[in-house]
């Protein structure tokens, strides 16, 4: 490769539902030292944006640089070739620990090329196994719905308030075992590849108290928290008060993400290990508080489900700020560069290497992103199959936003440096420069659905009908 830096191994952290805005790097409203620390050594990307607006239409591109469907016509990875497989074939060790979250499983591809891989999902051949495939948060509302029980147990054990909640997202199961696994690579013999998934800031948001004191001088306790979770529902009805609630919860899971990584690092420090390891941090996407009318991260490609943070630290190198827009299917590339391992050539995303090295811009190619939506938007389970409604496909730029609903011919389309909550859509009597923006946005945003229709269409008439295979998938609401 072309890219020479002092790194030998990446550690590549994903956090799910971490919109940019809430990470101190882009924000000053919010504290998170150690991403702080980690943007003044490293590369910020100031307009990076997921490639879908939910986990399974986002990691495609993430760990596979593919889009969501184009392989197999299906929201997995199974047909790729993926960063764990490519890096596992030219010798590097790798781990991956997800945080429960189902659709980032074996059942998915996900674990394919990882020498060490644990979803912390139930048993897939369990049927509660199966309905958590499909259903990826239900064990954490079970856990959250518990949580004032297993508070009480936990002060009458004389235990700290660091832990009550954090069952519900496997913080700390993931945490130990990275630990142990960045341990056992102690004597630098072999480069090591490790990737991390954080699911603390999806909903529900059940913040360790310490982490919410952090953020609120106010003493919401257990039951307003649970009541804040409950008056939310999907989305409808929800004061100001309530929103409020959910917005300082949210942000104390981001600090208790970041509290994580910070003991991360610092085991790669205590090993040795730091000044010769890249560390990659991403939100998979983010997450809406009723910016378009919604809460959570419903079928929607605007950008407080798609803008989301994205820095590399690679020791050695100089730290620096990129404005030009990527995708996060370049993470895959940009990885396989640092460690100087050559990426498939069937990869869409580019190297952001150069950037990091340099700090040249990278191509000026619009970010295409996809979502499926059904009637209503907020059913569930949420489309996650072609057939589930209609396909949008979004293209931005560093300045512009263009959104086009594949089936209706819709579209529309945001000037983001003023109108940065996407309120006002410039697709109606255009002027020249929103005239000129459709005209450049418009062609890779159709061909790009034209070639994943194409993807899923072969996939349904090619898919294997073996029984076991068919009673499966609709056992994981799939079919």
């Amino acid at each position: 490769m072309s890219t020479d830096t002092d790194c030998t191994n990446v550690v590549l952290i994903t956090v799910d539902s971490l919109r940019a805005d809430a990470i101190e790097p882009y924000s000053g409203e919010h504290r998170t030292p150690a991403l702080r620390r980690l943007a003044e050594d490293g590369t910020v990307f100031e307009h990076a944006f997921a490639t879908g607006n939910w986990t399974p239409f986002s990691f495609p591109g993430l760990l596979a640089s593919r889009p969501v469907f184009a392989d197999s016509g299906t929201i997995g990875v199974t047909e790729s070739e993926t960063l764990a497989d490519a890096l596992s074939d030219a010798g590097v060790t790798t781990g991956g620990f997800n945080a429960a979250n189902g659709f980032l499983t074996s059942h998915w591809g996900y674990d394919s090329g990882f020498d060490e891989f644990e979803s912390f999902v139930a048993d897939a051949g369990s049927f509660y196994g199966r309905y958590l495939a499909a259903h990826p948060t239900v064990e954490a509302w079970l856990q959250l719905a518990s949580s004032p029980a297993r508070r009480l147990a936990s002060r009458l054990r004389g235990e700290g308030d660091d832990r009550p909640f954090m069952d519900a997202s496997r913080m700390l199961d993931v945490e130990r075992r990275a630990k142990g696994f960045l341990e056992a690579s102690d004597s630098g013999d072999e480069p090591f590849f490790l990737w991390v998934h954080y699911m603390d800031a999806h909903t529900p948001y059940a913040p360790a108290p310490r982490h919410f004191r952090q953020v609120s001088s106010s003493t919401l306790g257990t039951p307003q928290m649970i009541l804040a979770h409950a008056r939310a529902g999907l989305g409808r009805n929800v004061s100001d008060r309530t929103l409020a609630d959910l917005r300082m919860l949210y942000q104390a899971t981001v600090r208790q993400v970041d509290a994580s990584i910070d003991r991360l690092l610092g085991t790669l420090s205590s090993n040795g290990l730091r000044e010769e390891t890249c560390v990659v941090v991403a939100g998979d996407h983010g997450e809406e508080f009723q910016e378009h009318g919604h809460l959570a991260h419903y079928p929607k490609l605007y950008d407080e489900l798609l803008h989301v943070p994205l820095i590399v630290d690679a020791p050695g190198e100089p730290s620096g700020r990129i404005e030009r827009a990527v995708g996060l299917d370049s993470v895959p590339p940009t990885v396989c560069e640092l460690l100087g391992v050559s990426p498939p050539r069937a990869w869409s995303g580019a190297s952001l290497a150069g950037s990091v090295v340099t700090g040249e811009s990278p191509d000026d190619d619009p970010v295409i992103s996809v979502t499926v939506r059904g009637d209503p938007i907020t059913r569930q389970p949420i489309p996650r199959d072609l057939d589930d409604g209609d396909l949008l496909v979004s293209a931005r730029t560093s300045e512009w936003t263009y959104i086009e609903n594949a089936d209706s011919g819709d579209a529309e389309l945001y000037h983001r440096p003023s109108d940065p909550t996407q309120q006002r859509d410039r697709s109606v009597d255009p002027s020249p420069d929103a005239a000129a923006a459709i005209e450049r946005l418009r062609p890779p945003v159709r061909e790009h659905a034209r070639s994943i229709e194409a993807a899923g269409s072969v996939s349904s008439r090619t898919a294997s009908a073996d029984e076991a295979v068919e009673t499966r998938l609709e056992a994981l609401g799939y079919r």
